[in-house]
């Protein structure tokens, strides 16, 4: 049997945590009578993305991102376009989409998960034309992305930090929201477009979300008094929101939002500056990803 050339692109930055070990920690568990391995690590912002494309070009079988759901992100959508394989090695601040995927967190672990090469077809979606994979929205989620980007101090330590900063002064705003031809007017703290059912961390804000259904679940956190804060984290954390009187979660295939100014919005977590209107919709099994033997 012939091997399946396989490229690991390594975001260094993502997660905040040493990847320059990671080649040899890869050499050291990879099959190798499976898969002749070559790395690559990103220097900027859509390097990722860049270095996917022409991997896909050539004869790379399998091209696995190695950081967070902004680095899945990236490469995936290229992935996508040439009918590749996607692998994860989970090494982000969140890492949302490897998480509902059950690939451990565990690089050891996961690229043993790489070795099995246990394949599957899961659901993308795009924002504006722009992939996304996990989560994509607007709010005060995507307004902490926006800040969040800029801060060094990377990791959950330093977006819990700066969120509970942030939320005090965040102001909910208005949306007219579209969905498979219903229509809806809501005052909003957040309003995401979820694929999987978590942002990452396990902090679940669509408990009933599947990557391979063809809907995705829109999510509106309501207006609320901050006392309340604490029991939607509550909820979130024990993957309960689909029963909360904070959130409002609504399924669909064909999503517009309509909001009153330009502002930030994200893709699965990296920050964008997008206009009024957003066009949302769903691509059903159209990403080869591998995955854990057992069920995701």
């Amino acid at each position: 049997m012939s091997k399946q050339n396989i490229l690991f692109i390594i975001n260094p930055i993502s997660g905040g945590k040493d990847k320059l070990k990671i080649p040899s920690l890869i050499d050291a568990n990879l099959d190798r009578s499976k898969f002749n391995a070559n790395f690559a690590f990103t220097e900027y912002v859509g390097h990722a993305s860049e270095i996917a494309e022409e991997a896909a070009g050539k004869n790379f079988d399998i091209i696995v991102a190695v950081g967070g759901d902004g680095t899945i992100n990236e490469v995936a959508g290229k992935v996508m376009e040439q009918n590749k394989i996607l692998g994860v090695l989970p090494f982000g601040s969140g890492n949302g989409l490897a998480r509902f995927l059950k690939i451990p967190m565990n690089t050891v672990k996961a690229i043993k998960v790489i070795n099995n090469c246990n394949v599957t077809v899961i659901d993308t979606a795009t924002f504006n034309d722009r992939y996304f994979f996990n989560m994509a929205g607007m709010g005060f989620d995507a307004h902490i992305s926006s800040v969040f980007a800029g801060n060094k101090g990377r990791g959950l330590s330093g977006y819990v930090k700066l969120g509970l900063k942030e939320v005090l002064s965040y102001k909910p705003q208005t949306y007219h929201i579209a969905i498979d031809g219903m229509e809806y007017i809501r005052t909003a703290f957040v309003i995401s477009v979820a694929n999987s059912s978590q942002y990452g961390n396990n902090a679940h804000i669509a408990p009933a979300a599947s990557v391979t259904d063809g809907w995705l679940d829109v999510c509106i956190v309501k207006e609320f008094p901050m006392y309340k804060l604490p029991v939607l984290a509550y909820e979130m954390l024990s993957a309960k929101t689909d029963n909360s009187k904070l959130v409002e979660i609504i399924k669909g295939k064909n999503i517009h939002i309509t909001r009153i100014q330009e502002d930030a919005i994200h893709i699965d977590g990296e920050p964008f500056f997008m206009g009024k209107e957003i066009a949302v919709s769903v691509k059903p099994l159209s990403l080869n990803i591998i995955i854990p033997d057992y069920e995701a």
